[in-house]
Protein backbone atom coordinates (compact mmCIF):
# COMPACT_ATOMS: atom_id res chain seq x y z
CA UNK A 1 0.00 0.00 0.00
CA UNK A 2 1.29 3.47 -0.91
CA UNK A 3 0.16 6.43 1.13
CA UNK A 4 1.20 10.07 0.94
CA UNK A 5 0.26 13.30 2.67
CA UNK A 6 -0.17 16.77 1.20
CA UNK A 7 -0.51 20.06 3.08
CA UNK A 8 -3.65 21.77 1.87
CA UNK A 9 -6.26 24.13 3.30
CA UNK A 10 -4.13 25.57 6.07
CA UNK A 11 -2.29 22.40 7.08
CA UNK A 12 -5.09 19.85 6.64
CA UNK A 13 -3.60 16.52 5.57
CA UNK A 14 -5.19 14.29 2.95
CA UNK A 15 -4.19 10.74 2.14
CA UNK A 16 -4.35 8.85 -1.13
CA UNK A 17 -3.98 5.09 -1.30
CA UNK A 18 -2.57 3.13 -4.22
CA UNK A 19 -3.32 -0.58 -4.22
CA UNK A 20 -0.69 -3.26 -4.65
CA UNK A 21 2.30 -1.60 -2.86
CA UNK A 22 2.16 -2.50 0.83
CA UNK A 23 4.84 -1.58 3.34
CA UNK A 24 5.57 2.01 2.24
CA UNK A 25 4.71 5.29 3.94
CA UNK A 26 5.33 8.99 3.30
CA UNK A 27 7.66 11.07 5.47
CA UNK A 28 7.66 14.30 3.47
CA UNK A 29 7.01 17.98 4.14
CA UNK A 30 4.29 20.12 2.60
CA UNK A 31 4.17 19.97 -1.17
CA UNK A 32 6.77 17.20 -1.50
CA UNK A 33 6.57 13.44 -1.46
CA UNK A 34 9.29 11.43 0.25
CA UNK A 35 8.80 7.67 0.11
CA UNK A 36 10.39 5.46 2.79
CA UNK A 37 9.98 1.76 3.56
CA UNK A 38 7.95 0.89 6.66
CA UNK A 39 8.98 -2.30 8.43
CA UNK A 40 5.86 -3.91 9.88
CA UNK A 41 7.67 -6.86 11.52
CA UNK A 42 7.36 -7.27 15.27
CA UNK A 43 10.69 -6.36 16.97
CA UNK A 44 10.02 -8.92 19.72
CA UNK A 45 9.96 -11.72 17.15
CA UNK A 46 13.79 -11.65 17.10
CA UNK A 47 14.20 -11.68 20.89
CA UNK A 48 14.28 -14.43 23.50
CA UNK A 49 13.54 -14.51 27.22
CA UNK A 50 16.19 -15.73 29.66
CA UNK A 51 15.71 -16.70 33.33
CA UNK A 52 17.75 -14.86 35.97
CA UNK A 53 19.22 -17.04 38.74
CA UNK A 54 20.25 -15.50 42.08
CA UNK A 55 23.10 -16.91 44.22
CA UNK A 56 22.27 -19.69 46.68
CA UNK A 57 22.66 -17.38 49.70
CA UNK A 58 19.17 -16.03 48.92
CA UNK A 59 15.97 -18.01 49.51
CA UNK A 60 14.46 -17.21 46.10
CA UNK A 61 16.62 -18.41 43.21
CA UNK A 62 14.40 -17.43 40.26
CA UNK A 63 14.53 -13.63 40.27
CA UNK A 64 12.80 -12.90 36.97
CA UNK A 65 13.36 -12.80 33.23
CA UNK A 66 15.30 -10.57 30.84
CA UNK A 67 15.01 -9.99 27.11
CA UNK A 68 17.79 -10.14 24.51
CA UNK A 69 18.08 -10.32 20.74
CA UNK A 70 18.80 -13.90 19.69
CA UNK A 71 22.10 -14.88 18.10
CA UNK A 72 22.53 -13.56 14.55
CA UNK A 73 25.79 -14.04 12.67
CA UNK A 74 28.71 -12.86 14.78
CA UNK A 75 26.44 -11.17 17.35
CA UNK A 76 26.09 -13.69 20.18
CA UNK A 77 23.09 -13.40 22.50
CA UNK A 78 25.07 -14.38 25.60
CA UNK A 79 27.51 -11.50 25.02
CA UNK A 80 24.60 -9.08 25.25
CA UNK A 81 23.52 -10.60 28.57
CA UNK A 82 26.88 -10.75 30.35
CA UNK A 83 27.50 -7.67 32.45
CA UNK A 84 23.84 -6.70 32.87
CA UNK A 85 23.13 -5.27 36.33
CA UNK A 86 19.74 -5.98 37.90
CA UNK A 87 18.28 -4.36 41.02
CA UNK A 88 16.06 -6.55 43.22
CA UNK A 89 14.35 -5.96 46.54
CA UNK A 90 15.68 -8.10 49.36
CA UNK A 91 12.06 -8.75 50.35
CA UNK A 92 11.54 -10.62 47.07
CA UNK A 93 14.82 -12.52 47.39
CA UNK A 94 14.10 -13.62 50.98
CA UNK A 95 10.27 -13.84 50.85
CA UNK A 96 10.16 -11.49 53.84
CA UNK A 97 8.47 -8.09 53.73
CA UNK A 98 10.55 -6.93 56.69
CA UNK A 99 13.55 -6.70 54.32
CA UNK A 100 11.81 -4.36 51.86
CA UNK A 101 14.11 -1.48 52.84
CA UNK A 102 17.08 -3.16 51.10
CA UNK A 103 17.90 -3.19 47.39
CA UNK A 104 20.37 -5.79 46.08
CA UNK A 105 22.25 -5.42 42.80
CA UNK A 106 23.09 -8.58 40.86
CA UNK A 107 25.33 -8.77 37.78
CA UNK A 108 25.07 -11.46 35.11
CA UNK A 109 28.39 -13.33 35.07
CA UNK A 110 27.66 -16.28 32.80
CA UNK A 111 24.89 -17.81 30.67
CA UNK A 112 24.07 -21.53 30.88
CA UNK A 113 21.41 -22.50 28.37
CA UNK A 114 18.45 -20.20 29.06
CA UNK A 115 19.66 -19.31 32.55
CA UNK A 116 21.66 -16.21 33.51
CA UNK A 117 23.91 -16.87 36.52
CA UNK A 118 24.39 -13.74 38.61
CA UNK A 119 26.64 -12.67 41.46
CA UNK A 120 26.47 -9.94 44.12
CA UNK A 121 27.29 -6.50 42.70
CA UNK A 122 26.12 -4.00 45.33
CA UNK A 123 23.58 -3.07 47.97
CA UNK A 124 21.89 0.05 49.33
CA UNK A 125 19.00 1.27 51.46
CA UNK A 126 15.82 2.54 49.86
CA UNK A 127 15.31 6.30 49.84
CA UNK A 128 12.16 6.20 51.97
CA UNK A 129 13.89 4.15 54.68
CA UNK A 130 16.89 6.47 54.77
CA UNK A 131 14.75 9.60 55.04
CA UNK A 132 12.50 8.12 57.71
CA UNK A 133 15.48 7.67 60.06
CA UNK A 134 16.67 11.29 59.91
CA UNK A 135 15.01 13.23 62.76
CA UNK A 136 15.64 16.10 65.12
CA UNK A 137 17.37 15.93 68.52
CA UNK A 138 19.87 13.23 67.52
CA UNK A 139 23.33 12.98 65.93
CA UNK A 140 23.92 11.27 62.59
CA UNK A 141 27.23 9.41 62.31
CA UNK A 142 28.61 8.00 59.04
CA UNK A 143 31.76 6.09 58.09
CA UNK A 144 33.13 4.35 55.02
CA UNK A 145 36.06 2.04 54.30
CA UNK A 146 37.51 0.00 51.42
CA UNK A 147 37.88 -3.70 52.21
CA UNK A 148 39.14 -6.79 50.40
CA UNK A 149 37.57 -10.20 50.89
CA UNK A 150 39.54 -13.44 51.03
CA UNK A 151 38.55 -14.30 47.44
CA UNK A 152 39.85 -11.01 46.01
CA UNK A 153 36.78 -8.74 45.80
CA UNK A 154 37.39 -5.09 46.71
CA UNK A 155 34.32 -3.41 48.22
CA UNK A 156 33.56 0.05 49.56
CA UNK A 157 31.24 -0.13 52.56
CA UNK A 158 29.27 2.78 53.98
CA UNK A 159 27.80 2.65 57.50
CA UNK A 160 25.24 4.95 59.12
CA UNK A 161 24.04 5.25 62.70
CA UNK A 162 22.06 7.60 64.96
CA UNK A 163 22.37 8.41 68.64
CA UNK A 164 19.49 7.82 71.05
CA UNK A 165 18.59 8.81 74.61
CA UNK A 166 20.17 6.99 77.50
CA UNK A 167 17.93 4.90 79.71
CA UNK A 168 16.01 7.16 82.10
CA UNK A 169 17.14 10.36 80.35
CA UNK A 170 14.81 13.35 80.76
CA UNK A 171 16.56 15.74 78.39
CA UNK A 172 14.95 15.50 74.95
CA UNK A 173 18.16 15.91 72.93
CA UNK A 174 20.69 13.11 72.35
CA UNK A 175 23.66 14.93 70.86
CA UNK A 176 27.09 13.26 70.95
CA UNK A 177 30.30 15.24 71.45
CA UNK A 178 32.90 15.47 68.66
CA UNK A 179 35.29 13.18 70.54
CA UNK A 180 32.54 10.56 70.92
CA UNK A 181 31.68 10.80 67.23
CA UNK A 182 35.33 10.15 66.32
CA UNK A 183 35.47 7.12 68.61
CA UNK A 184 32.25 5.69 67.17
CA UNK A 185 33.43 6.26 63.61
CA UNK A 186 36.71 4.50 64.41
CA UNK A 187 34.79 1.54 65.82
CA UNK A 188 32.64 1.41 62.66
CA UNK A 189 35.70 1.21 60.42
CA UNK A 190 37.35 -1.45 62.60
CA UNK A 191 34.27 -3.69 62.69
CA UNK A 192 33.53 -3.40 58.96
CA UNK A 193 37.18 -4.16 58.11
CA UNK A 194 37.34 -7.14 60.46
CA UNK A 195 34.06 -8.68 59.28
CA UNK A 196 34.81 -8.24 55.56
CA UNK A 197 38.46 -9.30 55.43
CA UNK A 198 37.87 -12.54 57.35
CA UNK A 199 35.49 -14.17 54.83
CA UNK A 200 34.72 -14.48 51.13
CA UNK A 201 32.03 -12.55 49.24
CA UNK A 202 29.33 -15.20 49.69
CA UNK A 203 29.79 -15.26 53.48
CA UNK A 204 29.87 -11.46 53.60
CA UNK A 205 26.53 -11.22 51.78
CA UNK A 206 25.20 -13.67 54.36
CA UNK A 207 26.16 -11.13 57.05
CA UNK A 208 24.45 -8.28 55.21
CA UNK A 209 21.04 -9.99 55.12
CA UNK A 210 20.40 -10.20 58.93
CA UNK A 211 22.16 -6.84 59.61
CA UNK A 212 24.82 -8.63 61.66
CA UNK A 213 27.44 -5.89 61.16
CA UNK A 214 25.08 -3.11 62.26
CA UNK A 215 24.13 -4.99 65.42
CA UNK A 216 27.81 -5.57 66.22
CA UNK A 217 28.52 -1.83 65.86
CA UNK A 218 25.66 -0.94 68.24
CA UNK A 219 26.90 -3.47 70.79
CA UNK A 220 30.53 -2.29 70.64
CA UNK A 221 29.66 1.42 70.89
CA UNK A 222 27.24 1.05 73.81
CA UNK A 223 29.90 2.25 76.25
CA UNK A 224 30.66 5.36 74.16
CA UNK A 225 27.10 6.50 73.37
CA UNK A 226 23.85 4.54 72.81
CA UNK A 227 23.09 4.03 69.12
CA UNK A 228 20.01 3.09 67.10
CA UNK A 229 19.15 2.42 63.44
CA UNK A 230 22.70 1.26 62.64
CA UNK A 231 23.01 -0.14 59.12
CA UNK A 232 25.53 -0.84 56.41
CA UNK A 233 23.91 1.82 54.26
CA UNK A 234 25.59 1.04 50.95
CA UNK A 235 28.05 -1.41 49.40
CA UNK A 236 29.84 -0.79 46.09
CA UNK A 237 31.91 -3.34 44.19
CA UNK A 238 35.13 -1.60 43.16
CA UNK A 239 37.16 -4.47 41.74
CA UNK A 240 36.52 -8.15 41.09
CA UNK A 241 39.04 -10.95 40.49
CA UNK A 242 39.40 -12.72 37.17
CA UNK A 243 36.26 -14.63 36.23
CA UNK A 244 36.28 -18.28 37.28
CA UNK A 245 33.35 -20.50 36.30
CA UNK A 246 34.09 -22.97 39.12
CA UNK A 247 33.82 -20.26 41.78
CA UNK A 248 30.58 -19.03 40.21
CA UNK A 249 29.16 -22.55 40.43
CA UNK A 250 30.13 -22.66 44.11
CA UNK A 251 28.21 -19.42 44.67
CA UNK A 252 25.16 -21.00 43.05
CA UNK A 253 25.50 -24.18 45.11
CA UNK A 254 23.71 -27.24 43.69
CA UNK A 255 22.82 -25.42 40.47
CA UNK A 256 25.96 -26.85 38.80
CA UNK A 257 24.29 -30.26 38.68
CA UNK A 258 21.41 -28.81 36.68
CA UNK A 259 23.50 -27.15 33.98
CA UNK A 260 26.31 -29.70 33.65
CA UNK A 261 24.43 -32.93 33.02
CA UNK A 262 26.06 -35.15 30.41
CA UNK A 263 23.71 -36.21 27.61
CA UNK A 264 24.35 -39.53 25.90
CA UNK A 265 23.37 -39.47 22.23
CA UNK A 266 23.12 -42.61 20.08
CA UNK A 267 25.34 -42.81 17.02
CA UNK A 268 23.61 -41.54 13.88
CA UNK A 269 23.31 -43.89 10.94
CA UNK A 270 25.08 -42.68 7.80
CA UNK A 271 22.63 -42.35 4.92
CA UNK A 272 23.57 -44.48 1.91
CA UNK A 273 26.26 -46.47 3.74
CA UNK A 274 26.40 -50.19 4.29
CA UNK A 275 25.29 -51.49 7.70
CA UNK A 276 28.89 -52.50 8.54
CA UNK A 277 30.22 -49.03 7.65
CA UNK A 278 27.47 -47.27 9.64
CA UNK A 279 28.29 -49.40 12.68
CA UNK A 280 31.96 -48.44 12.44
Amino acid sequence: MLSFKTAQDGGRQEQAIVEGQEGWKEEGVSGHLNWTFRNDTDPFAKKDWYDIKAPSVFNTRNVGKTLVTRTQGTKIASDGLKGRVLTCSLADLQNNEADAHRNIKLRVEDVQGRNCLTNFYGMDLTTDKLRSMIRKWQTLIEAHVDVKTTDGYVLRMFAISFTKKRQGQVKKTAYARSSQIRQIRKKMVEIMTREATSCDLKELVGKFIPEAIGKEIEKSCQGIYPLQNTFVRKVKLLRAPKFDINKLMEVHGDYSAEVSEKIERPAEEIVGAAPEEAAE
